[in-house]
């Protein structure tokens, strides 16, 4: 079984705003994300998965490559 990992697909995302004054939802998606500091880039697998926590806190971190 493959579970996605190994594919070659990742994405590089970078926190670029503060999950403080958020919901907690937000701060546990960082975390989740591997991200908890503002300048901080996590390069992770592309799954669906993936993609929909980026989109959760797009307003607190950017794609920086595909």
């Amino acid at each position: 079984m493959n579970n996605g990992r190994g594919s070659g697909k990742t994405v590089k995302v970078r926190q670029t705003g503060s999950p403080q004054r958020r919901h907690h939802r937000q701060r546990e998606t960082l975390v989740g994300l591997k991200l908890n500091k503002i300048g901080r880039v996590a390069e992770l697998v592309d799954t669906p998965a993936t993609r929909g926590m980026i989109a959760k806190v797009a307003h607190l971190v950017e794609v920086v490559e595909k």
